[in-house]
């Protein structure tokens, strides 16, 4: 991207930061999908569109922009590109197995936006498909079922954390622990 400044006419380019490298796995996710065209784009699939013109049509994006997003998400794995005809040739775009786990993160984005920014009211829900009553996603524990919270949880050193990792978790936990004493605690 280039920008240029008024007051002094200096023109500089702004390069995009990559996540790729980082142990953050949130980090490295938000590098996996992209941007927000991307997360639309998945949203599509997830109601079965594949179609270059079927994505246009629904985003109402620029053919060059939803041309790079789609060989984004297909170069990293959420997306296929798979030929329907041969002339001409045209090509659909199909979620994988990688890109089907993606749709917990897309319902929690849902009903997020439901809870926080809809002052004129809700517009989409998820519904069950058989019954149609009105779904509620929540995260929750696979082995336990209770719902993860940030009241229940904190981010742990995984089997292949650094050092760096171990000691931010020890700062933060740190952090936590002194917060959540009595005052009187705390000043000793």
């Amino acid at each position: 991207m280039h920008y240029e400044s008024c007051a002094d006419n200096v023109t500089f380019t702004m390069q995009r930061t990559s996540f790729k490298d980082m142990e953050c796995p949130a980090a490295r996710a938000l590098e996996r999908v992209g941007e927000w065209w991307s997360i639309l784009i998945l949203r599509d699939a997830f109601h079965g569109l594949s179609r270059f013109d079927e994505f246009q049509a629904s985003l109402g994006i620029a053919p060059n922009i939803l041309t790079r997003r789609l060989k984004h998400l297909t170069e990293n794995g959420l997306l296929e590109r798979l030929r329907y005809n041969e002339r001409p040739p045209r090509y659909e775009y199909r979620l994988t197995a990688q890109g089907r786990d993606f749709f917990p993160v897309l319902a929690a984005l849902l009903a997020w936006g439901n809870r926080h920014l809809t002052p004129e009211g809700i517009s989409v829900q998820l519904a069950d498909r058989d019954s149609g009553q009105v779904l509620e996603p929540i995260l929750v524990d696979r082995s336990t079922g209770r719902p993860i919270t940030p009241d229940n949880v904190r981010l742990h050193p995984g089997p292949a954390a650094s050092a760096q990792v171990h000691a931010r978790a020890a700062r933060i936990h740190g952090r936590y622990a002194r917060a959540s004493l009595p005052d009187e605690e705390k000043e000793s």
